[in-house]
């Protein structure tokens, strides 16, 4: 019951009236309890249904996610072509999956380059080991006199050489490549070291009638002997690339800013873009007829640009209009070694 108490004056003095009214309540009671227990299991009711919606849109939100672990999971050294969905990827992970496809380019064209070295190395390596076991043994099928004997062992010591180079060529790469080579740090003139280097290959020059000039000079800080190396590779390129009658020119400039660019130019037939882009690959050659019968095994400028990068500069390439153009860029106060 719910009830009210009042007193009230009466006409007659000294007496008070006291009135109570009171109602009866259990209906309300009823209601609220019947209120609560609908509130309690609408919000049960509501918290598991937000609950399976959340799970079912954070699902179907994360499915591209799903999509694309799949894909990856599936990709293998045989399948690395293999690129991520874009189709129906949100906004959101669509700068993630062009990354993510990105880099498997680069890891395709990595592992196709590593599989034509592995193969090129093989065929390289595979040659003078056939052409020793060969001689050896053709001279061994019969008894021969000292000088047969003599001229055998000279052919095999020039196999032997060229074993020998190739095999200090790929360890001064691989020290390259794992920033080991440390260069010396001395004043270096280059106009200087290039005139030395055309006073050796003079006679080469001469018998293919070669243009050779030299201009400008530059003053950089490095290792000699490496250095001379990197312009000694592009000199024999250029000559043994450079047809008869043909020009090189040498030009060296000093731009001011801590760089001196020296440019190797050199007439003949221009070399096709696709093949600029690999041409420091290890035992690449640009021109196929001519890949096995030359006397580099495809290692100079290869080397030319690991002694640039431990110098703190680099090589650049370019082809047109009959010239090919070869520029060292050397830091003037090379820096610690760039790897």
């Amino acid at each position: 019951m719910r009830g009210i108490v009042a007193s009230a004056a009466t006409a007659e003095a000294g007496t008070t009236l006291i009135a109570e009214i009171a109602t009866e309540i259990g209906h309300h009671e009823h209601f609220m309890q019947s209120f609560r227990q609908a509130l309690w299991s609408f919000m049960a009711a509501a918290t598991l249904a937000m609950g399976m919606l959340g799970w079912f849109v954070a699902r179907r939100g994360l499915s591209p996610l799903q999509t694309i672990k799949r894909r990856a999971a599936a990709i293998t050294a045989s399948s690395l072509d293999t690129r991520l969905p874009t189709q129906a990827i949100p906004r959101e992970l669509a700068e993630l999956t062009d990354t993510l496809n990105d880099m498997l380019s680069r890891l395709e064209k990595s592992f196709q380059r590593l599989c034509d070295f592995s193969s090129d190395l093989a065929h390289e390596l595979r040659t003078p080991v056939s052409n020793l076991l060969t001689q050896t043994q053709v001279t061994l099928s019969r008894v021969r006199t000292a000088d047969e004997y003599r001229d055998v062992l000279a052919s095999n010591a020039e196999e032997f050489e060229r074993l020998s180079r190739m095999i200090s060529d790929m360890l001064f790469l691989a020290k390259a490549d794992n920033d080991q080579i440390i260069p010396n740090r001395e004043p270096v003139e280059l106009a200087g070291e290039v005139r030395g280097l055309l006073e050796y290959y003079e006679i080469l020059a001469e018998e293919k009638r070669l243009h050779l000039s030299v201009s400008g000079n530059g003053l950089v800080t490095g290792d000699r002997l490496m250095l001379r190396r990197a312009i000694s590779n592009l000199l024999s390129n250029a000559i043994r690339h450079t047809p008869d009658d043909g020009s090189i020119a040498i030009r060296i400039h000093d731009d001011g800013h801590g760089e001196v660019r020296l440019t190797v130019e050199n007439s003949g037939t221009a070399i096709p873009p696709e093949h600029l882009e690999r041409l420091f690959d290890r035992f690449y050659r640009a021109d196929s007829a001519r890949h096995r019968t030359t006397e580099g095994a495809g290692l100079g400028l290869a080397i030319t640009r690991s002694i640039l990068r431990a110098h703190g500069g680099d090589i650049e390439v370019s082809s047109s209009e009959q010239l090919t153009r070869l520029t060292l860029l050397i830091p003037t106060g090379s820096g610690s070694s760039a790897g």
